[in-house]
């Protein structure tokens, strides 16, 4: 325990280095920390919260959960908002309800559009289906080209930019797209699955050497649409996606309409599917704590997966930043890691893995029993016993990485795979 009179001189430390910060209560120091877009000034507010007096653990989870201030901001159609990432502006089309109250968490609704088409385009087609309880983001890429890193990250940038403006409920966050929009669907979906209560591709589909990242969907619920006399991207496309949803045991609806556009054929998104696919969205709820995840990662993306991380790992395929241009033996191969986690009972968790060296566990008391000696088996044997030690360092960090107030952690474990 730190001494009366370190704790006085660490504040007058912080003081003297920021006096912003001696005068913040300690949830806005809270927000202020998780929205700094400044890495020195976050390191200060993190000292700042952890030394404040008010401080704990079940404090700072409750002001993240309930206390998001939220500003009065523009409603109805917004079809000009920007969105910076890395140096450069894209836009954004966005549709908030005329009946948009502060108070009220909305439903989030992403659209991707296809190729030869904007955000607004689609903001204008979706908007009047969609009814007063939903915000609708419809980002512009070009040419329709969602199969990107680059576009991954501008759809994860729109996300956060929506949901610190607007109250939008963590659990009612879907991703949908057409044609090329689909395909990115699919991938950011996939990759990013703890996100979202459902995605909802359209006329799309995968490549071969993309299908092994199916198997993250276990808690993300799909809804397909595919025209049967699409000649863009045949409906077989879908057909086989389903097919693997249907062999994992993977619940998903799919839906193939005969309809064709006079101009795009069979390849389109009749409106005559729409009713249906909002009452799929309104049924949806996300579930953020899942007790079984599975995990599937190339080389690049080793970001957080719900409660599981990738530390380290054997040679494994790494995809280029447009997952195109490279296609080396490893992913022909389809030389992936994978962590299967089962959390079989509040102090005991189950893994398995492929291609894994080291992974992380970050765990809260939704998951296990904090107060009991934790046993972690991976691959059948034992590779952590003990009582775990959550920290509020631990959950503020993982807080600000994440943005989601619904998936918070105190503790980690990093585990060698034995």
């Amino acid at each position: 325990m730190l001494s009366a009179l370190l704790l006085s001189l660490v504040a007058v430390w912080v003081e003297a280095r920021s006096p912003v910060l001696a005068s913040e209560t300690l949830a806005s120091l809270v927000f202020h920390y998780l929205d700094s877009g400044d890495g020195e000034e976050a390191g200060r507010l993190l000292k700042a919260i952890l030394f404040h007096p008010e401080a704990s653990i079940e404090t700072v989870s409750r002001m993240i959960q309930t206390e998001q201030p939220y500003q009065s901001q523009p409603i109805g159609t917004l079809p000009d908002e920007r969105i910076i990432l890395q140096g450069r502006s894209y836009p954004l089309a966005l549709s908030v309800p005329l009946t948009y109250q502060q108070s009220k968490g909305y439903g989030l609704v992403v659209c991707l559009h296809g190729a030869g088409f904007t955000g607004e385009v689609y903001l204008e087609r979706w908007q009047a289906r969609l009814g007063d309880e939903y915000l609708l983001a419809c980002p512009t890429y070009a040419a329709g080209a969602w199969f990107t890193r680059r576009a991954e990250d501008l759809v994860l940038a729109a996300i956060r930019y929506v949901s610190r403006r607007y109250h939008v409920d963590p659990d009612r966050m879907f991703l949908t797209g057409m044609s090329n929009g689909g395909i990115g669907a699919w991938l950011i979906g996939m990759h990013h699955a703890p996100l979202f209560a459902g995605i909802a591709p359209m006329a799309s589909g995968l490549d071969d050497v993309l299908m092994p990242f199916l198997a993250n969907l276990r808690n993300t619920p799909v809804y397909i649409i595919h025209g049967a006399k699409d000649q863009v991207m045949p409906a077989e496309l879908s057909r086989s996606i389903s097919r693997e949803l249907t062999a994992l045991g993977y619940p998903h609806v799919y839906r193939e309409h005969q309809g064709e556009h006079p101009v795009a054929g069979g390849h389109y998104f009749p409106k005559e599917e729409l009713p249906d696919l909002v009452v799929w969205l309104n049924r949806q709820r996300r579930e953020p704590l899942p007790t079984k995840l599975t995990v599937v990662r190339e080389a690049s993306h080793f970001q957080p997966f719900s409660w599981l991380r990738l530390e380290s790992t054997d040679p494994i395929a790494a995809f280029a930043d447009d997952l195109i241009s490279r296609r080396d033996e490893r992913i022909q191969r389809r030389e992936y890691a994978r962590i299967d986690a089962v959390i079989v009972a509040p102090d005991r968790i189950e893994v398995a893995t492929e291609r894994v060296q080291r992974y992380s566990l970050f765990l809260n008391d939704h998951l296990i029993d904090i107060s009991k000696p934790l046993t972690v088996a991976t691959n059948g044997q034992i590779s952590f016993k003990g009582i775990v030690t959550p920290s509020l360092e631990t959950l503020l960090r993982q807080a600000r990485l994440r943005q989601d107030p619904r998936q918070l952690f105190p503790v980690q474990i990093t585990v060698a795979v034995p």
